[in-house]
């Protein structure tokens, strides 16, 4: 089932107290007419909107399966928030992450008190799985689960009150639950806003299922080419893919070297630090503008949670 206009609405309440309204920000450029506007998710507690899906999803939680303690899989910002949002309601998180999840993501989800296990990329889905059904918790996803998208969706009711004149929304997407959510929350208020889903080239699963119109499927050795880490979900999620089909208007990808100089443009210009799959969207904008809608356009920022190293190393080329 699609998000309704009434669970954006309950979720905005339910996160309210938990979740920053994040501020959007101007980034300009000589190559383009106007500027574009930036959602900064990357200044959301725990770094990312990964913390409104999360929270949304384990509020809906009766208090015994709360209780329960919760189980998740993910290479990094949907653990963080799920070790946070789980901390606030007071309850046990235990978050499955591939073994070659950044060091400070890792670090940052066991800060916020989850207990960390990792293992082979392609196993964490299946070992959260078997946790949940083995211990009774409850398995949050990072995507595919109508309280996330709903969480995630409240961004993209912030965005269209922040924007006046909005015309067009670019989302990154691995999973999908963010572009879900925000297209949805989008649509139902201004139909006419385009929604641009945007992908890094070595991970556009979603690009080729969108050309189809069959949900593809990469290898998680495909994916993980990309510098985007965040985006490299081997598939857009089913009811993500439900919520696509209804509501984003295209697909475009990204080179990996256009990432880069969006992280670099992003913080020299708007002083925002951004993970590779948080300058995804910004990309779009860099490299796209010829092939993108005109008019008020604006990028969501998802995360910023990037070890320093890592990022000079990529802004530097």
């Amino acid at each position: 089932m699609l998000t309704t206009s009434e669970d954006l609405e309950s979720a905005r309440v339910r996160i309210a107290a938990s979740c920053v309204k994040t501020p959007v920000l101007r980034l300009s450029s000589p190559d383009v007419e106007s500027p574009l506007w930036l959602k900064a998710e990357s200044l959301q507690r725990t770094g990312s909107f990964k913390l409104r899906g999360a929270t949304n999803a384990i509020g809906l939680l009766d208090r015994a399966r709360q209780i329960a303690g919760v189980v998740s899989h993910s290479s990094g910002n949907h653990g963080q928030a799920v070790a946070c949002a789980a901390s606030a309601a007071g309850i046990s998180a235990t978050v499955v992450m591939p073994e070659t999840a950044s060091r400070r993501k890792i670090e940052l989800t066991r800060g916020w008190g989850a207990r960390v296990l990792l293992c082979p990329a392609e196993e964490t889905v299946r070992h959260a799985q078997k946790l949940a059904s083995e211990t009774g918790a409850t398995l949050v996803p990072p995507f595919d689960d109508a309280g996330v998208i709903a969480g995630q969706g409240t961004v993209g009711l912030e965005l269209i009150a922040q924007v006046p004149d909005l015309a067009v929304v670019l989302v990154p997407v691995g999973g999908g639950g963010l572009v879900s959510g925000v297209a949805a929350a989008v649509k139902q208020h201004l139909r006419h806003v385009s929604v641009i889903a945007v992908e890094p080239e070595l991970a556009s699963d979603l690009a080729e299922g969108f050309a189809t119109g069959v949900r593809s499927f990469w290898s998680t050795d495909r994916t993980g080419r990309t510098i985007a880490d965040g985006l490299r979900s081997a598939a857009v999620g089913e009811l993500p893919w439900a919520h696509i089909r209804n509501y984003v208007d295209d697909v475009v990808t990204v080179s990996d070297d256009a990432i880069a100089e969006a992280m670099r443009r992003l913080a020299e210009d708007s002083k925002l630090v951004a993970e590779p799959s948080g300058a995804v969207a910004t990309a779009a904008w860099l490299e796209h503008s010829d092939r993108l809608p005109k008019g008020v356009t604006a990028a969501i920022v998802t995360g910023g949670n990037v070890d320093l190293d890592a990022f000079f190393a990529i802004t530097r080329g």
